[in-house]
């Protein structure tokens, strides 16, 4: 018997969290739903440590398709274990994959991963813009419980990062690589309308049997790691240069990977972090070169996406001046000519505004001028030709 098609069907980047805003449980249990892209008939569940500073001690874990709210279907509840033990301690700064359990996953489903903590436990890991409502349990171990004891939901993902199926011997994933625009920052709350989860949907509708993982991380930058500052400490994650061959490049099946990322390098300094980190049209092209050889080292394609626009955007004043917009320019005039991805796909040109290149078209405006609305993802999710995905080969 052949090993299984270890493809990833969900995932989420894991991040350190933001300063003042340290959640922490003890004695309940966390209820984290997620949204699945690609189907399969076993599952494995990675459970993350990484920006931990103490062991963090896993009571009971479990997995099963959510029905509505916080309750599953029973019949479709799996206990996991790890190296055979349905209790689990993973050391700081580590990781830590679930045994294997057969559980047949459809595409585009709810699961329900339910981890109970008995001891004391901070959300030094998670995923701070999940833009899907979880739960944290009354006292107890509720693992294993249908309808949830809920006694507060949350917006994140605490520990969960990636979801594996055993997927068809053609399956493969796609990994969504960046910013707060891969994160679906603007897109509806419980609606699953980021563009990596339209264009999952657009993949199963063709018949493809390929995963879609999202890898982006709210204010995450190209060139350098999160401000550090007391505003934001690490927690808008490192690099996209330091973080691109883990996140991106090792996920299970990964054959493609779609790169969202520079845009912050570009607004943040003068509004967000010092002026002295602004990053040039030429940084950006160079580090962008130095992910498309590391893609292409490991066979993998790499798409790039041109940096929509920011004019006016009201999260932060300044992310957009004549010298910002004239960088913008002149990388994504690059990215459209240049030749050096395996393909590009222009967002810019989908979602600016004809009259006004430098904004958003007010229909895909979520209201802050950066980030688009749930019609703004869907518009740039319908620009990625499908036809980018007939073959795995990263060689050009």
């Amino acid at each position: 018997m052949s090993d299984p098609n270890w493809v990833g069907t969900w995932s989420a980047a894991a991040q350190p969290y933001m300063p003042g805003q340290l959640a922490a449980w003890r004695n309940q249990s966390l209820r984290l739903i997620v949204h699945t892209s690609v189907a399969g008939n076993k599952v494995r569940v990675l459970v993350s440590n990484r920006y931990g500073e103490r062991p963090l001690n896993i009571g009971a874990a479990h997995v099963a398709r959510r029905t509505h709210d916080a309750e599953i279907d029973p019949a479709s509840d799996r206990t996991l274990h790890f190296d055979g033990q349905a209790a689990t301690t993973i050391p700081a700064h580590a990781e830590a994959l679930s045994d294997v359990v057969d559980l047949d996953v459809p595409a585009l489903s709810d699961l329900a991963i339910s981890l109970f903590l008995p001891d004391a436990t901070e959300a030094t890991t998670s995923h701070l813009l999940a833009q899907q409502t979880s739960y944290v349990s009354t006292a107890g171990d509720a693992t294993t419980t249908a309808k949830f004891p809920v006694a507060a939901t949350i917006d994140s993902w605490p520990f969960l990062t990636r979801i594996d199926v055993a997927a068809t011997a053609r399956a493969a994933s796609v990994v969504a690589f960046g910013d707060s625009i891969v994160d679906g920052d603007g897109s509806s709350e419980d609606a699953n309308q980021r563009w990596p989860d339209l264009l999952a949907a657009r993949l199963h509708r063709a018949g493809r049997d390929i995963g879609v993982l999202n890898q982006g991380i709210i204010g995450n930058r190209l060139l350098r790691d999160s401000p550090g500052d007391a505003r934001f400490g690490a927690a808008l994650g490192e690099a996209g240069l330091v973080r691109f061959a883990r996140d991106a490049l090792d996920a299970p099946g990964a054959a493609w990977v779609i790169v969202r990322n520079g845009g912050n390098d570009l607004r943040f300094p003068g509004a967000l972090t010092p002026a002295s980190e602004t990053a040039t049209a030429q940084d950006l092209i160079k580090g962008y070169r130095t992910l498309i050889a590391q893609a292409k080292r490991k066979g993998i394609r790499i798409i790039g996406t041109t940096t929509t626009p920011a004019e006016n955007a009201t999260l932060f004043p300044g992310a957009s001046t004549p010298q910002k917009e004239a960088a913008r320019q002149a990388v994504n005039a690059w990215m459209r000519s240049s030749g050096e991805f395996d393909a590009v796909v222009d967002f810019d040109a989908v979602v600016r505004d004809p009259q006004r290149p430098a904004r958003l078209l007010a229909r895909y405006d979520s209201g802050d001028h950066l980030h688009p609305n749930d019609s703004g993802y869907a518009a740039l999710a319908e620009a990625i030709p499908l036809s980018l995905f007939d073959t795995a080969s990263g060689a050009k």
